[in-house]
């Protein structure tokens, strides 16, 4: 009895844990038809090169189909909130579903990803649009991007010791600490 609750509660958290991060079902990745980027890597008055170089950030049309299946709906408050992670880099895509739908897609390397339906004609449809976070497209391509991260922080902290506000020779090891901090973990030993 006690194995058929902790299965029952296991398969529970599982499903939950899928759930948070399930793709919107009027876009499913399964019924796409065809992927062309139109603007693989552009920015915004946002850039950050401190942060990240655009011109690092190009998107793939892998990197569509990871959003398709791992986005989900936010609220337009909730995308536009301060306080979120932007870089000011941007890729967009149009995609075409089999069902004839075309849908507009922008992507932040972040995973905040913006959409539009669009008619045959590349005109708007009546949808509004929709705004959506997708935590394991940020994961993803945040790993993809470690070397632009790492030449970024570079920038940064090369520039602060020039300025005068971290104090001479601290920018390698402040520099080699973040480096590390973006290494995977070795799993620990059992």
């Amino acid at each position: 009895m006690r194995k058929v609750i902790v299965l029952a509660v296991t398969l529970a958290t599982v499903a939950m844990a899928l759930s948070v991060h399930a793709a919107d079902k009027r876009y499913p990745a399964a019924f796409v038809k065809s992927i062309k980027i139109d603007n693989p890597s552009g920015k915004t008055a946002w850039e950050n090169k401190d942060f990240l170089d655009c011109q690092d950030v190009v998107l793939t049309v892998e990197d569509v189909f990871y959003a398709l299946r791992h986005m989900r709906r936010v609220s337009k408050r909730s995308y536009l909130v301060p306080q979120v992670q932007e870089t000011g880099c941007e890729g967009s895509a149009l995609v075409t579903f089999k069902n004839g739908k075309i849908l507009a897609i922008g992507i932040e390397p972040t995973g905040r990803i913006s959409t539009a339906e669009l008619d045959e004609a590349l005109g708007p449809t009546t949808d509004p649009g929709s705004y959506y976070d997708c935590e394991p497209c940020n994961d993803r391509k945040m790993a993809l991007l470690k070397d632009a991260l790492n030449r970024a922080d570079e920038r940064r902290l090369k520039r602060l010791e020039a300025e005068g506000r971290i104090p001479p020779g601290q920018a390698k090891p402040r520099l080699k600490t973040l480096r590390e901090s973006r290494e995977p973990k070795p799993p620990p030993k059992s």
